[in-house]
């Protein structure tokens, strides 16, 4: 009787854990999407720039780490929550296409205002020549 009780438990256990993305509640607090899409616009932005710094790849992760930390902090928004939703909005599918969406529209109007990038065969500018 015990192990049809305990094998009943693990059942439920395992029904409840295997919910729908749309039954799983947000967290509390949610990143809304328009600021979630900035933060992911502004990441995305720094790893570019930490991998084109040329670093060893100790140094660049102790950078960009800092550079999240920094942006995270100025914007109000604690890692566990920007965690926590980042988790949320992978786990919708719906919702994160339209953060990036958000995210790319953001990156053409940078692209837009400063032009493309510059070719990788063309030479950079003296101060990034090492």
């Amino acid at each position: 009787m015990k192990l049809i009780s305990a094998c009943a438990g693990v059942a439920l256990t395992l029904l409840a854990a295997c919910q729908r993305p749309e039954e799983i509640a947000p967290p509390t607090p949610l990143v809304p999407k328009p600021e979630m899409a900035h933060l992911l616009t502004e990441i995305h932005l720094a790893e570019v720039r930490v991998d084109a710094s040329r670093l060893t790849s100790d140094s660049a992760q102790a950078l960009f780490l800092q550079y999240k930390d920094s942006l995270l902090r100025r914007q109000g928004v604690s890692d566990s929550a920007f965690a926590k939703s980042y988790r949320y909005y992978t786990i919708h599918d719906k919702d994160l296409e339209e953060v990036y969406k958000l995210v790319l529209d953001s990156l053409e109007v940078r692209r837009a205002r400063y032009g493309p990038l510059s070719a990788p065969n063309q030479a950079s500018p003296a101060y990034r020549r090492r």
